[in-house]
């Protein structure tokens, strides 16, 4: 059987990176990548040196490319599943291929949860952000507007005033909003509107308003969101300990809960982006490496 030092999953900045630092390191490795990357709908990653301002497709195609001199095997194939073997696991692709690895690697991200408001879909990635670090010098003094998801995110909305003054923190009437809160945001000029939302309206591709359910229609150019997320199905399917906010639990190693298998990035941490991906990736790479390098010899 085929059988690799180590299998990564996911292809993005953690994949990537990971899969440089061990294949400089001479391992043996395969990279699966497969799906529509989170970041398919920006047209550019921000705030990553040497890379300030590149598509996230040219991104991952670069590289992809700067891993050629070494043993590292990409395949655009989904693993479906992962079992444990006396030593290491045996991994299955889509397609039937199976082989046998030492170690993996998951760098899957998260998925969104896009919620069910007409209009949102359309924007998200053009009008809708996440991250400020990552978009908001591009839209910087534009009306904003603030989805909070609940109360403990109303500090978000402070938070956003380093981009722009003119701030509208929308809670679609989904909780109260505690006095202190809503004093700061007062006192911090940011408006507060806890009518719930009927849809975005979009002109020309890009936001123009947001249609509460009475008719009113607030004109916001840019909205930031926090949508829920959960992890993939490989990585629920593996057993892994979650943190409270449902995100895999890792050590100073990258090491998770089940002994030989590791994970970076997104899936990880709610501290979400290129940069802190791929340096998780690198750790990664680094950690796994040596315990290899480490590994008992002989009888």
């Amino acid at each position: 059987m085929d059988s690799k030092d180590v299998v990564i999953v996911g292809g993005g900045p953690a994949g990537l990176s990971a899969a440089l630092v061990l294949g400089r390191a001479r391992k043996s490795v395969l990279l699966c990548d497969a799906g529509t990357p989170r970041n398919a709908a920006a047209e550019h990653i921000q705030g990553f040196v040497t890379r300030d301002g590149t598509p996230p497709a040219e991104f991952r195609r670069i590289g992809r490319e700067q891993l050629h001199p070494y043993d590292v095997e990409y395949q655009n194939v989904k693993l479906l599943a992962v079992d444990r073997l006396a030593s290491g696991f045996r991994v299955s692709l889509e397609g039937g291929r199976t082989l046998e690895t030492r170690r993996v690697l998951l760098a899957t991200g998260m998925v969104d949860e896009v919620p069910e408001l007409p209009g949102y879909l359309e924007l998200w990635g053009k009008s809708i952000f996440q991250c400020p670090y990552c978009h908001g010098w591009e839209v910087k003094d534009q009306a904003f507007g603030f989805l909070v998801p609940a109360a403990p995110f109303l500090d978000f909305a402070l938070f956003l005033r380093g981009w722009s003054k003119d701030l509208v923190a929308f809670t679609n009437g989904g909780f109260e909003v505690p006095s202190e809160q809503r004093r700061n945001l007062q006192n911090a000029g940011v408006r507060l509107e806890e009518r719930r939302i009927h849809r975005l309206l979009a002109q020309e591709g890009a936001l123009a308003a947001v249609e509460l359910e009475d008719g009113t229609r607030v004109p916001r150019q840019v909205l930031f969101a926090r949508p829920p997320q959960h992890q993939t199905p490989l990585v629920q399917q593996l057993g892994l300990a979650l943190d409270e906010q449902g995100f895999v639990k890792v050590d100073d190693h990258k090491a998770t809960s089940v002994q030989g298998i590791h994970a970076a990035g997104d899936l990880t941490t709610p501290l979400q982006g290129a940069l802190i991906a791929a340096a998780a990736g690198a750790m990664a790479g680094y950690m796994m490496n040596h315990a290899l390098n480490m590994e008992p010899q002989g009888p």
